[in-house]
């Protein structure tokens, strides 16, 4: 998952595991200007690093700080605590919930916009030819 904090722009792919291996792709295809991340040991491979994606690693132990974490909580707010008849309807309902917040970017800014991280975000220089 990647929130814009400024934007409240969402995007989401499922991928089977959090290896490097899987997240490069993801991160090809989405070509952001930067992220925001744990110290996972996939988040600090080598091989993200040759992409041209800003990496800004939060301290350690602080998933608060994140705002993918801070929308997952909703979606486990929604999801949990249910009885689903297959994992795959407990999926189609994490998807329908995203799909609505993707529709409501106002309640991502308002959930993760904090101000310390649009002025960390707005002061990353951008890369040769971005806006």
């Amino acid at each position: 998952m990647a929130v814009s904090p400024l934007t409240g722009e969402i995007r989401w792919e499922w991928v089977e595991r959090m290896k490097k291996e899987q997240l490069l792709p993801v991160l090809e295809r989405w070509a952001l200007e930067a992220v925001v991340w744990d110290r996972a040991p996939s988040h600090r491979a080598k091989i993200l690093s040759e992409l041209p994606t800003a990496r800004v690693f939060l301290p350690s132990y602080s998933p608060e700080l994140n705002p993918a974490e801070r929308i997952f909580e909703e979606v486990r707010r929604r999801v949990e605590g249910k009885v689903y008849e297959e994992l795959e309807a407990k999926r189609r309902e994490t998807e329908s919930y995203l799909q609505e917040l993707r529709a409501a970017p106002e309640r991502v800014r308002s959930l993760c916009g904090w101000g310390w991280l649009k002025e960390a975000l707005e002061s990353l220089p951008t890369h040769a030819g971005s806006p």
